[in-house]
């Protein structure tokens, strides 16, 4: 009969078929965890044995129990060192499961393990150093050798690897401290080190883009900088008094700016009390037409900023510039050049945090408003910077075209979502 089967009721199953069935259900080795003491071996200080703890063990579907540390002698020494193993020896024929050494060659390697498929099968527990000419081999560190059962993912060292591993095989080397598995012609690491070498489909090249580095980020910076003639904004100035007690002094014609043609004029061809000031002299104290009555001027009666409401004539947004010059904010295409689309994402908009905080040296307090230097770092396009470089203000007026793109991206999804709530009602009908 070719096909046969087992074990059932009434059969006899042979000591053969039993260690077939158990081999397939569980891998000879030591009942243990990889760093318990179950047949471990160690040196015998007293002379030439080593001591094997005991512990349980299962040898090709065979188990062997060990109730006490066993005294295990190991041959003599020769005159070349070699290396002996210790190991658990099943002998079918003689119904038992046995400790024995594995004599290796004198000058030679590690010695091989017998392991057949119904006769004697070795399992090996150490290997034991024998140096030339010794006496006791308490002077040699035994090195386990140990394999251990368990679920299919075992544990093992390279040299006690599986000696016929099927694919896919799974186990920890407690050689390399790594996982790895049998792909069916060598051994895998199952989580091997990426280094750039190693990776595919990597680009060749990487084109430049616009990024920023933090200082600290920087090789080669130097560690301190020598000193150059060089100048400070005012606000950049820390300790400074917040005001400053007024003491008497006197200007110069030619101390006073935005004033210097009505000056002339003064100075040339009228006096003071002309201009319907009293008995005031020419030249005592004078100020420049911004500290006069509380109003703001280049020149008195030119170029200046409207106070409580508008002129006759169109309104015009104004600027002031570097030098403090007011200037009419034009958005005509002939003032213009180098036109073109823009677009801004609408995250960089959207992670902007409306803030509420007090100004130094002033009673306003509680106002609402952003913070450049938090807006500098997703929409620095609005932020402003003094000629040193330094984060100054912010660009509001330009707060609203950054908005556009949150609101068309907003448009294009309402539209999109109108659409599918529509074919879905299409669909439902």
């Amino acid at each position: 009969m070719a096909v046969s089967s087992y074990p059932f009721d009434n059969q006899s199953t042979t000591e053969s078929q039993y260690s077939h069935l158990f081999r397939e259900l569980q891998d000879s080795g030591v009942v243990d965890s990889a760093s318990g003491s179950a047949f471990s071996v160690s040196a015998d200080a007293g002379g030439m044995y080593v001591n094997v703890q005991p512990g349980m063990a299962i040898v090709r579907g065979h188990v062997v129990v060990s109730t006490a540390v066993e005294q295990v002698p190991i041959p003599a020494a020769e005159p070349l060192s070699r290396t002996d193993r210790v190991a658990l020896r099943l002998d079918p024929a003689q119904n038992q499961i046995t400790l024995e050494v594995v004599k290796g060659e004198q000058g030679a390697g590690l010695p091989p393990l017998t392991q057949t498929d119904s006769g004697i099968y070795e399992l090996g527990l150490s290997r034991v150093p024998v140096p030339t000419g010794t006496t006791n081999i308490g002077t040699t560190a035994p090195q386990d050798d140990r394999q251990f059962v368990g679920g299919r993912v075992r544990v093992w060292r390279t040299e006690t690897r599986p000696p016929a591993p099927r694919l896919g095989t799974l186990g920890l080397n407690l050689s390399t401290g790594r996982w790895e598995w049998h792909n069916g012609s060598g051994w895998v690491d199952l989580a091997p080190v990426i280094v750039w070498s190693t990776i595919e489909g990597k680009p060749a090249t990487f084109a430049p883009a616009p990024h920023r580095h933090h200082w600290n980020d920087l090789d080669g910076v130097p560690s301190s900088f020598t000193p150059s003639a060089h100048t400070h904004t005012w606000d950049s100035v820390s300790g400074k008094p917040s005001s400053f007690p007024p003491s008497g002094h006197t200007h110069g014609k030619g101390d006073i700016t935005g004033l210097q043609g009505d000056l002339d004029y003064l100075w040339n061809n009228k006096s003071w009390a002309d201009h319907g000031h009293g008995n005031y002299a020419v030249w005592g104290h004078r100020h420049g037409g911004g500290e006069i009555d509380g109003h703001v001027h280049r020149a008195w009666g030119t170029d200046r900023v409207h106070t409580n409401g508008p002129g006759p004539g169109p309104w015009f947004a104004a600027w002031v510039d570097g030098n403090r010059n007011f200037c009419q904010n034009t958005s005509a295409r002939r003032f213009k050049e180098n036109i073109r689309d823009y677009w801004i994402e609408p995250e960089r908009v959207l992670a902007l945090r409306p803030r509420v905080y007090d100004r130094k040296n002033t009673d306003h307090k509680n106002e609402l408003g952003l913070i450049a230097e938090e807006v500098d770092q997703t929409l620095p396009e609005i932020v402003q910077r003094n000629e040193d470089g330094v984060i100054m203000s912010l660009r509001y007026d330009l707060l609203g075209v950054a908005l556009l793109s949150v609101v068309q991206e907003q448009e294009n999804r309402i539209e999109r979502l109108e659409l599918l709530v529509h074919q879905l009602k299409e669909r439902g009908a």
